[in-house]
């Protein structure tokens, strides 16, 4: 289903999340977590520029000006990578101190979707939020640890969603003119053989990929949730996959470096970006509206 991979972004971090694939730029939007940067990679040529912030970087999406929103630790904001120019879009955040935002995009609605995690094993404390342009943020999901795996299908009817530490995996029905999630479906539970889910990404074949963080996989499910394919990563601790290049027929690869000393001996190069030809097609993604 794939082709071999390269590092195309050895940066060595220790965690990257939330790539995201501007084809309006041609290049590959990255966040690195606990570096508290924004990273532009090309990918052919890696990385191009990286921009600094005061908290750590959580996900981003982009937005219809060439803007980007961004989800830092505790409040969401528009960040204009020509300009630097930053504006604070919500910052109402009110998690436990143990918490920050986490795994964000923007949906076929046009809102920017973003969920919390709590540090802490076993509270569920954690929500997952829509806010839209005009910063008003509605809460869509609560009772969560760790929010993760936000991916909309092609005809943007159906929603993905996982939580990392409760291990599962929900498909939702998705109305994309306002944003409605219904007739919730847990589809899959997921433990550390498995793959614990962390990002996400659709296909144009109506499959979801699900970054197996814990087992160094992607996991392709099926709409019902079977594991159709279980695809080995380049590292042992991939985060998300993004569709990424002109057609949408590669697919990157962020991870991390949470590992033993051993494990990082015998794969060095965890923290960085992989990339890889793929004969599936991604679902391109969506753009925050705004005014």
């Amino acid at each position: 289903m794939i082709g071999p991979f390269t590092c195309i972004a050895d940066l060595r971090a220790e965690i990257l999340e939330s790539p995201v694939w501007d084809a309006h730029r041609s290049v590959l939007f990255v966040c690195s977590i606990t570096g508290r940067e924004i990273l532009e990679i090309d990918l052919d040529r890696g990385v191009r520029r990286r921009w600094n912030f005061e908290q750590d970087v959580a996900s981003l999406g982009l937005c219809e000006s060439g803007s980007l929103v961004v989800a830092l630790a505790r409040q969401v904001i528009l960040f204009d990578p020509e300009t630097t120019e930053r504006r604070v879009l919500w910052d109402s955040y009110d998690g436990p101190e143990e918490s920050r935002l986490n795994d964000g995009k923007v949906g076929p609605d046009g809102a920017f979707w973003v969920g919390s995690m709590d540090s802490r094993k076993g509270f569920e404390t954690s929500v997952l939020y829509r806010i839209d342009s005009s910063g008003t943020a509605v809460r869509m999901q609560s009772g969560l640890m760790t929010s993760n795996g936000l991916a909309w299908s092609l005809d943007a009817k159906t929603m993905f969603h996982s939580d990392s530490r409760g291990e599962w995996l929900d498909r939702y029905d998705f109305e994309p003119s306002s944003g409605a999630m219904s007739n919730r479906t847990c589809i899959a539970h997921l433990d550390d053989l498995a793959g614990r889910p962390d990002g996400g990404a659709c296909d144009v074949e109506n499959y979801y990929w699900s970054a197996g963080v814990s087992a160094g996989v992607i996991n392709r499910f099926s709409f019902d949730g079977r594991i159709v394919e279980k695809l080995q990563a380049p590292v042992p601790a991939p985060t998300m996959p993004c569709f990424c290049g002109p057609d949408l027929d590669h697919i990157a690869i962020t991870s991390h470096r949470f590992l033993s000393s051993e494990t990082l001996a015998a794969a060095p190069q965890s923290g960085g970006v992989f990339l890889a030809k793929s004969k599936a097609r991604g679902v391109p993604v969506a753009r925050m509206r705004e005014g």
